[in-house]
């Protein structure tokens, strides 16, 4: 076994490892043959830490005296292994296609353990959802309309089936950010949402927030039970609030690096003198927080603890009125559970001199809506000598020290697969595989491209019993 060689960003954001990251890329031969049967790059996921992760959910939900559930938000990792581990696990997936939904059923999820949340659905989609009997997450009163027109027409053609809806509520805009997701408490009151329709059940109420701060939560928990509390009256039975949006994680141990880069980027942001270093000086002014405290379990005991605006205690409220909490994670049940191996294809210099490392993949394949993964990445030493070629180890020798910019295989000026300068203290050589962490979560699918007709990236399982086990997950051939 070998570790991995470290890299340095400008300024470094050194990533936090989970066992089996850290057994991997100290096997530099298991790297090598998992981009030699592969292909580079390869997504490398474990779905293990997704029921750890929502045990931690679970648990601080029992804490309160709350049903807490969570519903894997299959939108952030496409793998398969990730649905099997929730399904055995007993918890939910929340689906926004009718791809990810035929999926998630065909891999025996039950239906009442789905929620469809997209914000678009095709009339095909809803008749689908609605025959299945999975929840639809509804964005509107007109969707609602829809949606009960086609239950009337379902079971017209003898279908016998009930839609199971939940109103999905936009918090009151002047208390947080306006949303494009549902429509204000007011809205559905005033349109009638708990009269009944024929074959419609009102189940539950979904909200989607975006941040992490749990001050929000509670305060749309409040518009939610505005809304909970009309159903009853209107004989409807609602029996969950969906939280949905983000719970925190954090992808980086130290807290005073993170703070460094912060201080680093706002001068960046500012144009005044600072030490982080990127490609055509982007200051990253769109950044997502990779450190954050507290996190996951700790993060909902104190919103659970906290008082929802005119109805006390969260967890009061809650547990008063019979109510499940349920929640929606992507990042947060994925996190430690993935990462990409690419190999190095060159080490040289851009026209002016700028030191460039080129890998086998492209920006897309790890990728997010923020500027930049902002944690550094590994070197697993991985080359080997060719014919022709300085030994690999003289070749690391001689890039020790360079600062260099990862960029990838589409033909763009700005191909950048990082946006921070990385600083290589042990060298780099052509045929290395770089090792990017903890991306399962938003970075290896959310917008990955096939241009060029450069092939999508393979993704592999990996399991742990006595040792690390590696086969291709499913959907693969599901695609």
């Amino acid at each position: 076994m070998t570790k991995p060689l470290p890299t340095r960003g400008q300024p470094p954001l050194t990533a936090r490892l989970e066992p089996w990251m850290s057994e991997l890329l100290a096997d530099p031969q298991q790297c090598a043959a998992l981009m030699e049967q592969y292909a580079s790059p390869v997504n490398v996921v474990f779905p293990a830490v997704l029921p750890r992760n929502a045990a931690e959910l679970v648990d601080a939900g029992v804490s309160r005296g709350v049903d807490v559930r969570a519903f894997f938000a299959r939108k952030a990792n496409k793998a398969l292994g990730f649905v099997e581990a929730a399904r055995d696990a007993g918890h939910g997936i929340d689906v926004a296609s009718e791809r990810e939904l035929r999926q998630v059923l065909g891999m025996g999820v039950e239906p009442q353990w789905i929620i469809l949340s997209a914000a678009i659905k095709p009339d095909a989609l809803l008749r689908f959802a609605i025959a299945q009997g999975v929840t639809i997450s509804t964005d509107s009163l007109s969707e609602l309309d829809r949606i009960a027109a086609h239950t009337v027409a379902l079971n017209a053609e003898g279908q016998n089936v009930r839609a199971q809806v939940a109103p999905r509520i936009a918090p009151d805009p002047q208390r947080l950010p306006p949303t494009r997701f549902g429509e204000v408490a007011q809205e559905w009151i005033r349109g009638g949402v708990g009269k009944e329709k024929e074959h419609v059940d009102v189940v539950g109420v979904h909200a989607h927030l975006h941040g992490y701060a749990e001050s929000d939560r509670r305060a749309v928990l409040a518009d939610c039970l505005e809304v909970i509390d009309e159903l009853r009256e209107q004989g409807q039975r609602p029996t969950f609030i969906d939280l949905g949006g983000g719970v925190p994680m954090s992808y980086l141990d130290s807290a005073d690096e993170w703070e460094e880069f912060t201080q680093q980027r706002q001068l960046a942001v500012e144009g005044k003198p600072t030490q982080l270093r990127t490609w055509k000086d982007n200051p990253l002014a769109n950044t997502y927080p990779f450190h954050q405290t507290p996190t996951r379990g700790a993060w909902l005991e104190e919103l659970l603890d906290g008082d929802i605006p005119g109805y006390g205690n969260a967890a009061d409220a809650l547990n008063s009125r019979e109510l499940a909490l349920h929640l929606e994670p992507g990042r947060s049940l994925l996190d430690g559970g993935g990462v990409i191996l690419a190999r190095v294809a060159f080490v040289k210099k851009r026209s002016d001199g700028v030191d460039l490392v080129g890998l086998e993949m492209n920006r897309t394949q790890c990728k997010t809506t923020s500027d930049d993964i902002l944690l550094d990445p590994l070197v697993v030493p991985t080359a080997r000598a060719a014919e022709g070629a300085d030994d690999a180890e003289d070749m690391r020798k001689s890039n020790r020290g360079r600062a260099c910019y990862l960029v990838g295989a589409y033909c763009i000026e700005d191909e950048v697969i990082i946006w921070r300068r990385l600083t290589f203290p042990e060298g780099v050589a052509p045929g290395d595989c770089v090792a990017i962490p903890n991306t399962a979560g938003y970075f290896m699918h959310i917008l990955e491209s096939a241009s060029h007709q450069i092939p999508l990236a393979n993704n592999v399982v990996c399991k742990q019993e006595s040792a690390l086990e590696f086969f291709q997950d499913a959907i693969d051939g599901a695609n």
